[in-house]
């Protein structure tokens, strides 16, 4: 849903995968959750508004 809204690219799409995978290593997280994706969202979105 975040990627459609927004209109984000597949390569986008897998950079928030990863660092969701991140986020949920430093949670000491065996498995990606919501939270996780939602955290990698809003740095994507901060990174989005600092360079435009």
């Amino acid at each position: 849903m975040a990627v459609r809204r927004m209109n984000l690219s597949a390569r986008a799409h897998d950079r928030i995968l990863r660092v969701a995978r991140t986020v949920a290593d430093l949670d000491k997280s065996a498995a990606v959750s919501a939270k996780h994706l939602a955290e990698a969202v809003q740095f994507r979105n901060l990174d989005r508004n600092y360079w435009n």
